[in-house]
C-alpha cells in the first residue's frame, strides 16, 4: 500500500513541476514581496524535500545494502586472515 502511495506521489509531484500557470505573471504577491511563481517553487523544493526523506525510510532498497555490507565484511575478514599467516 505504501509503495502505491509513493509512486503516486512521485509522479504527482512530477507533473506539478511543469508549471506554466505562473509564468506570465509576477503577481500577486505572496507576503507582499513575493513573487507567486518563486513561492510556488519554494513550497515544491520543500514538498520534494518531504517525499525523498519518505523515499529513504521507506522504499530504501535494504537487501542491496545489507550484501554490500556482507561483502565487505567478508573480505575485511579474508584481509586479516592472510596477513597473519
Amino acid at each position: 500500500m505504501i509503495r502505491w502511495i509513493l509512486i503516486f506521489a512521485v509522479v504527482g509531484l512530477y507533473v506539478l513541476h511543469q508549471d506554466t500557470w505562473f509564468w506570465n505573471t509576477a503577481k500577486p504577491l505572496v507576503f507582499g514581496f513575493l513573487p507567486v511563481g518563486l513561492f510556488y517553487h519554494a513550497t515544491y523544493s520543500v514538498a520534494i524535500v518531504v517525499l525523498m526523506m519518505l523515499l529513504v525510510r521507506y522504499a530504501w532498497p535494504s537487501h542491496i545494502e545489507d550484501q554490500f555490507e556482507h561483502n565487505s565484511t567478508s573480505r575485511k575478514q579474508q584481509s586479516v586472515s592472510g596477513r597473519s599467516r
